[in-house]
């Protein structure tokens, strides 16, 4: 089961301005049903051409729904070209977070108020160089290359949490890799991209941790008879405390700092410290 924040459910279980506007300033529907996911959003501007109502219609999961009720919040009062400025990251810290692998709805969030505006500017829905990467979930390569660029994603996986390409059978994951490989190529800087996760929250954190320690880290460490013990998550202090042949090794603050630290910095966030506690 996922760990949703307790705003994800309050717009899950009781989602704002569910309906449709008549006569919409701006409409768009996105996705679809045989994919798994389709929301429509309508939105009408007030005489200072300020988004005076949005409303939302979907078919989806609880972060779907929570996602476009979000939005829909969000919109309110906004003039065009700030509503311009909304990412799907945006929505996501909103909610207070959204899990890794339901980052994709915030993203058709985002997807359904680009083609909205598009709509109210009277601009084509889909310009005629878009191609159709992902044929399971209608997913196009303009959308991908918005997803890893705004969210600096950098493997194929992440690319299918935030877009759900690559999600279905898989065939299109090679041209994904081209993608993102195309993105960085033309930035000049793969190497140098920094890696900027979804906010997490403290149980998503702690859960990525006991994660990463169980996978890891402690089949390591048991292969030369110590082990480790999650003892608190505060902030991004990690305690732990030490067992086995680790507990009475001189080297453990090394094996901590050089191993355990820098293996939960890579896989859950670079701004964990790892301290060790009796």
């Amino acid at each position: 089961m996922w760990d949703y924040t307790d705003k994800v459910r309050e717009h899950f279980l009781n989602p704002k301005n569910v309906g449709e506007i008549e006569n919409p300033d701006g409409v768009a529907e996105v996705g679809s049903i045989a994919c798994g996911d389709a929301l429509k959003i309508t939105f009408k501007l007030d005489e200072n051409k300020r988004i005076k109502d949005a409303r939302f219609k979907t078919f989806g999961c609880a972060s779907a729904i929570a996602s476009a009720s979000a939005l829909t919040e969000m919109l309110k009062g906004k003039t065009i070209e700030e509503a311009m400025k909304i990412t799907n990251q945006d929505i996501a810290d909103y909610l207070g977070g959204l899990p890794p692998e339901k980052m994709h709805c915030s993203v058709l969030g985002q997807e359904a108020l680009k083609k909205a505006i598009d709509s109210y500017l009277g601009m084509k829905e889909k310009t005629t160089d878009e191609e159709i990467i992902c044929e399971c979930f209608g997913v196009t390569d303009k959308e991908i290359e918005r997803a890893i660029t705004q969210n600096h994603l950098t493997t194929v996986e992440e690319v299918t949490n935030y877009t759900k390409a690559g999600g279905g059978c898989g065939k299109c994951s090679d041209r994904i890799k081209s993608i993102i490989d195309r993105v960085y190529s033309k930035e000049g800087q793969k190497e140098q991209a920094p890696v900027k996760r979804p906010k997490l929250t403290n149980i998503q954190k702690i859960k990525m941790i006991e994660e990463a320690i169980e996978r890891e880290i402690r089949p390591s460490l048991k292969h030369d008879g110590g082990d480790i013990e999650l003892i608190d998550v505060i902030g991004n202090r990690v305690l732990v405390a030490t067992r086995g042949a680790c507990a009475s090794c001189m080297a453990s603050q090394a094996t901590l700092k050089g191993f355990v630290e820098i293996k939960l910095k890579e896989l859950v966030s670079p701004e964990l410290v790892v301290e060790e506690v009796a």
